[in-house]
């Protein structure tokens, strides 16, 4: 048997916290977490918001952001206790031994040094190479990660680079020092799937190359099949399940963990479109102010009363930029919008008042998209009086019937957007699109942020309050398993142009064009070697080309 070289026992982590108008106090937010981790394997962290996954992960750096401390147990890496070493010793370890993937590279990365600079620093400032030796070692981790032109990319800048390539170069900085173990935290959740397919491949097959242990976090149980030997599942800092992949996808022994094997089990049932739509989409093309190309050209779709019509693709392909023509942010330079058997004007100051209460957004970012300093009940009463002139106790009656819809109740109505969880946010922001009683609801990337489990309750909602409402929804997402979920109908875009459209259906079955088959094949799926399966598949399709 080989030494773990992670090895983890009754890791506690603390931190203190400081409710409005309370004294500070102490919590622990990790309860005594035990693992091992073996030279060469995957270990994947897995669970909502709040778990202490990356808290977990990070403690393997004997770090703790953010005021988090740790305050117990012992975290051993290749056979000594970091918690007890010293401070030079933890420096060494950190960016040595021990290297980091974060979730956004985008804003990791020093947008004003090259990324070469960048990728061989660790390396060069532990010792572990000369310069010439880390940048060759860069060059041909650049090339094992499929990145375009590996000679050269490293000459870019971070913003020169899409945020796929971007996300490879820092899984090529994390192991370009040649460490021990990598930390990848969430390192494909905010990518599109068919980038994500390209890193999750380039990933896993850099861990295998290499033989580097890791440490994988991330809410999504499909992808940490793909890439893990181990599962442990984490729920408010505790494990609730531990143990090889094939139990935990195929025989998992814990009901929360069976919850998320079977997350996104909605079934929709496809309804056929009325005779008027409620939008009608009529060959609009849109270009930003100030460029000279195109960002949409010749859309056309419809969405008819009561229904929802789901906008796939990756980023870039002009799904939020139709979103933004349909709301008179972006006038188009061709084509109208119809709304209501009515000419929408194409610019939002030409619209009327029954334009704006009649067509509403819920966003991608909750938390951005209330103020801080207003509670729930003055966030969803805001609309009822700019609307509908509500005061007093009729409106205190709406706010409590609102809140029930969303199924939060009044007990919310008093607090501020701080004391919620994601999921309860965005409920509120659902609240405040409904308070409007709206003909159509833009829902922008709505679960995108969300963990799976709290993303299915979202998606339940909106389905039930459609059925109360009858309130249309165009919903903008890259997530396939949402779009199978929810839609009636499907527009698929592609670099701007509107690629396959028409009922659920239809456009979800063969025979397929390239980029919708591109799309739906790069959708993980909860089953062992599923990645293996699709690397195949594509190296096949590109020999016979």
């Amino acid at each position: 048997m080989t030494d773990p070289l992670l090895k983890v026992r009754g890791l506690k982590i603390g931190a203190t916290i400081y409710p409005p108008g309370e004294k500070p106090r102490d919590i622990e937010i990790v309860h005594g977490v035990d693992f091992d981790l073996a030279p060469g394997k995957v270990l994947g962290l897995i669970g909502e918001s709040g778990a202490g996954k990356s808290t977990i992960g990070l403690s393997s750096m004997a770090y703790g952001r953010g005021g988090v401390e740790i305050t117990g147990g012992e975290v051993w890496v290749n056979g000594r206790d970091i918690l007890k070493s010293r401070l030079r010793d933890v420096r060494a370890l950190r960016g040595g031994e021990v290297t980091y993937v974060s979730q956004s590279a985008a804003a990791s990365f020093n947008p004003a040094k090259k990324i070469m600079e960048q990728v061989i620093e660790a390396a060069v400032g532990h010792g572990k190479f000369s310069r010439r030796d880390a940048e060759e070692r860069a060059v041909g981790l650049f090339r094992k990660l499929g990145l375009p032109e590996p000679e050269t990319i490293g000459n870019r800048y971070p913003h020169q680079v899409s945020g796929g390539q971007l996300q490879r170069c820092m899984t090529a900085l994390a192991l370009c020092p040649e460490p021990d173990l990598v930390v990848f935290d969430e390192p494909t959740t905010a990518l599109d799937v068919t980038t994500q397919i390209d890193v999750l491949a380039a990933i896993k097959e850099a861990i295998r190359d290499t033989g580097v242990a890791a440490l994988y976090i991330t809410h999504d149980l499909a992808v940490v099949a793909q890439v893990s030997d181990d599962i442990m599942v984490l729920r408010m800092g505790e494990t609730v399940e531990y143990g090889p992949v094939d139990q935990i996808i195929n025989a998992p022994q814990q009901d929360y963990t069976r919850a998320l094997v079977s997350v996104r089990s909605i079934r929709h049932e496809e309804k056929s479109p009325g005779t008027d739509p409620v939008l009608r989409v009529g060959s609009v093309t849109a270009r930003y102010k100030g460029t000279a190309f195109d960002v949409l050209h010749d859309v056309n779709v419809e969405l008819h009363p009561g229904q929802t019509l789901a906008v796939v693709g990756e980023s870039g392909s002009g799904k939020s930029t139709l979103a933004r023509v349909i709301t008179g942010l972006l006038p188009p330079s061709e084509g109208q919008i119809d709304f209501a058997g009515r000419v929408l004007s194409p610019d939002l100051k030409g619209r009327s008042i029954e334009d704006l209460r009649e067509l509403q957004m819920i966003y991608q970012m909750a938390d951005v998209a209330m103020n801080p300093r207003q509670t729930v009940g003055t966030i969803i009463g805001r609309p009822l009086e700019f609307y509908f002139g509500l005061r007093g106790a009729e409106k205190q009656k709406r706010i409590k019937e609102l809140l029930d819809e969303i199924e939060m109740g009044d007990g919310f109505i008093d607090r501020y957007p701080a004391e919620l969880s994601g999921g309860q946010k965005q409920r509120v922001c659902i609240a405040r699109a409904l308070a409007a009683k709206p003909r159509m609801i833009i829902c922008d990337e709505v679960t995108s942020a969300l963990d799976p489990l709290v993303a299915d309750g979202i998606l339940k909602l909106l389905l039930e309050l459609q059925k109360i409402e009858d309130v249309a929804y165009l919903f903008i997402t890259h997530d396939l398993a949402t779009v199978r979920a929810i839609a009636d109908s499907i527009a698929v875009m592609h670099r701007g142009k509107v690629v396959r459209y028409g009922p659920k259906s239809k456009v979800l079955a063969p025979p397929f064009d390239d980029y919708t088959d591109l799309l739906l094949s790069s959708v993980p799926e909860m089953k062992l070697g599923w990645l293996e399966d699709v690397i195949a598949n594509r190296r096949m399709e590109s020999a016979g080309n």
